[in-house]
């Protein structure tokens, strides 16, 4: 399989007053197209700081990160810019929707920066993403019309309509409840059946069994990279939760 992200001897320091943080400890790490991954790790791991510097974000303080082929490490802040709007999707804890805007227009805004697509082709994808993840019906509504579930969906809509190489979520289940997390990672798991990468950051090892990989920091190193043996399949979890009854 291809490699889609190889890091070689990643290093990040970040300088606090008079004291030098090593966040990355010389990471050495590669994900293949078509692995859903999680990266797990308590607070202060390096797994945030792993993923700023993945998504474009961020720089290493050396070592060297190649995204698609390419070389991230000597890119400009603009090179960067355009190299997530291409290549990347990205999915948020709380969803980042822009809330007097409908779910279409969300779905919409990465296009924006593409000039070479039409008002109409854009339309098209957008509501060719938000029929990806089962919302053809909503994509007039605004986020506070939405469900917690539903405006998730719209943020992994929008991070689809561009057809990037890769999708990074970041606690993407954080602020839901047990059965709509369940949901969103049946969503993931079929959309990882069609093709898409996908690195997702959590600690909550439960979301983790979703995935087909896990890889876990600590002290800004990797002290652990394993495929999961006995995968937990979403639909079928969800098909034995008891059914919620609103009185």
């Amino acid at each position: 399989m291809k490699s889609i992200i190889q890091v070689t001897q990643l290093r990040k320091e970040f300088q606090v007053g008079d004291i030098s943080v090593h966040a990355l400890r010389g990471i050495n790490m590669s994900i293949s197209q078509g692995d859903f991954v999680s990266i797990m790790g308590t607070s202060g791991s390096g797994k945030s700081t792993m993923l700023n510097i993945i998504g474009c974000l961020d720089k290493p303080s050396s070592g060297t990160y190649m995204l698609d082929d390419m070389l991230i490490n000597d890119l400009s802040a603009n090179e960067l810019a355009e190299l997530r709007n291409q290549k990347l999707g990205f999915v948020f804890q709380s969803y980042n929707l822009l809330p007097r805007t409908t779910a279409l227009e969300n779905v919409e805004l990465p296009l924006y920066y593409n000039p070479q697509i039409s008002a109409k082709e854009r339309k098209e994808r957008a509501h060719y993403s938000l029929k990806m993840v089962g919302l053809s019906d909503r994509i007039h509504h605004t986020p506070n019309q939405l469900s917690g579930g539903q405006q998730q969906r719209v943020a992994i809509a929008r991070s689809l309509v561009n057809d990037p190489v890769v999708i990074l979520a970041d606690e993407a289940t954080g602020n839901l409840d047990t059965r709509t997390s369940y949901e969103i990672m049946a969503l993931f798991q079929e959309l990882n059946s069609k093709g898409k990468t996908i690195v997702f950051v959590t600690h909550e090892a439960d979301i983790a069994q979703f995935t087909k990989r896990s890889i876990v920091f600590r002290d800004g190193q990797i002290v652990k990279d394993s495929l999961i043996k006995n995968v937990s399949n979403a639909l079928e979890i969800i098909a034995h939760l008891p059914v919620e009854t609103n009185y």
